[in-house]
């Protein structure tokens, strides 16, 4: 048995436990490898109705999305991907930019047999999910973001200078061999510099992700996903160019003690029917924070009330 072989299942056995220990999706979930774009996509399945894709960003997987997607399984297909070289999926040497990452979605869907879906995204997963929404319109119903910026849109240039986000071009492979075997020590700093309140990201939720992204090959392409920035930015001023606006209902939401109300000013840079949102007393990990806020305003843009329906609760 080869020296990587060992370590794979070392770090699959150590990650295991962990998944008892943060909040399980509903037990009619399950899983698919799905081959799509040259790599195997994690994908979560679950649920019944019109679907919703969830896609998660950096320092967590689609685990993150577990109490959404029971908010939302009752009236939607809930499809739950863990993006390329993240959590559970493939690891290719390449295909980083959030472009072609976009495709990576469309093909999940295609296996799918699913048309058009709902998008619910946060961190990387925004730029993910714009890029999948500016190729294919006619797919994205509604589309809801939370909590980061999008490469070359907007006040870009002015969120590069901000010093908390040095991480963005720190990589390449004396950057891994820094963080090898340190993984928690690195991660911690992006949950407690990026929370409102540091405690709110639970101990399980950290051991669980710090166990994931110790998998051989997953810092690597964690730092890839950073990488693809300057790629990205360019992809995105030609996709805006090309296309113009979103045009479909987009719910833009920060965490006050993070992104705020400016995340409704970048996408309305992208976007042309921007709703606000700032969630009260939250940082960047809106999910893990502030779940319940997170969630009821996730649901309540997802399924708006018709006209004369009274006044939601």
């Amino acid at each position: 048995m080869t020296r990587r072989l060992i370590v794979c299942l070392a770090a699959l056995l150590f990650a295991a436990p962990l998944l008892a220990q943060i909040r399980p999706f509903p037990n009619d979930f399950h899983t698919r490898e799905i081959a799509t774009n040259g790599t195997k996509i994690h994908t979560r399945i679950g649920g019944h109705g019109p679907a919703v894709v969830l896609l998660h960003g950096y320092g967590e997987t689609g685990d993150m999305w577990a109490p959404l997607a029971a908010a939302l399984e009752h009236n939607h297909t809930v499809i739950v991907p863990d993006l390329r070289g993240m959590g559970l999926s493939a690891r290719p040497d390449s295909g980083y930019e959030k472009r072609v990452q976009g495709d990576d979605i469309a093909g999940v869907l295609d296996a799918l047999g699913v048309d058009r879906t709902v998008l619910v995204t946060h961190d990387i997963g925004n730029m993910v999910g714009y890029a999948f929404a500016a190729q294919y319109p006619q797919r994205v119903t509604r589309f809801v973001l939370m909590d980061a910026p999008l490469p070359g849109i907007g006040p870009w240039d002015e969120i590069l200078r901000n010093p908390l986000l040095w991480h963005f071009s720190f990589g390449g492979p004396d950057a891994e061999r820094l963080v090898a075997g340190r993984e928690r020590i690195y991660l911690d700093r992006f949950w407690n510099e990026f929370s409102a309140d540091p405690a709110r990201f639970s101990e399980a939720s950290r051991q669980h992700y710090a166990a994931l992204y110790a998998q051989p090959g997953a810092m690597h392409a964690g730092f890839a996903q950073f990488a693809a920035f300057t790629q990205d930015a360019k992809d995105n001023q030609a996709l805006l160019a090309r296309g113009g606006k979103l045009t479909m209902p987009v719910l833009a939401i920060g965490g006050e003690k993070s992104f705020g109300s400016t995340m409704a000013s970048v996408m309305r840079f992208a976007a042309s029917d921007v709703q606000e949102k700032v969630i009260a007393d939250s940082g960047h990990w809106l999910i893990e924070e502030q779940p319940e806020a997170t969630v009821k305003a996730v649901v309540r843009f997802v399924d708006p009330r018709p006209a004369g329906a009274g006044t939601q609760p």
